[in-house]
């Protein structure tokens, strides 16, 4: 069972910016993607960033050019660098861990993911 945790919420206003971060538990995985979503008050769960086990990184098109995603060299911290905040980003944000392969080279199986239990970002005008 992996556990990300997410850390680095808070409230700034309009123009600021935030650090996030998630850790994740020791596994047994070599091959994973890990992604940020976030989830606004009465809305969907939406995708905002991600980098998958090859190193490619995408981003939601009303993030692109304002957050940066990132991994420490270890790959067990995922960071998401988000400037320029709009009040139209405040929600809690929630990094996704998907595994793909053990380090013994076997996969897993499709579909299995964990998720962290969130970190607020409140955005003020």
């Amino acid at each position: 069972q992996v556990e990300p945790v997410e850390s680095g919420g808070g409230s700034v206003q309009a123009g600021g910016s935030l650090r996030l971060s998630c850790a994740v538990s020791e596994h047994n995985y070599c091959k994973y993607d890990m992604n940020w979503y976030r989830q606004a008050e009465g809305k969907e769960r939406e995708f905002v960033s991600g980098i998958d086990s090859r190193g490619n990184v995408t981003y939601a098109a009303s993030v692109k050019g304002r957050f940066t995603i990132s991994q420490d060299n270890a790959k067990t911290t995922l960071s998401l660098q988000m400037n320029s905040l709009k009040p139209e980003d405040t929600a809690m944000y929630y990094c996704k861990f998907i595994p793909r392969a053990y380090c013994n080279g076997v996969s897993e199986r499709y579909g299995v993911h964990y998720w962290g239990k969130g970190t607020q970002v409140t955005i003020s005008s």
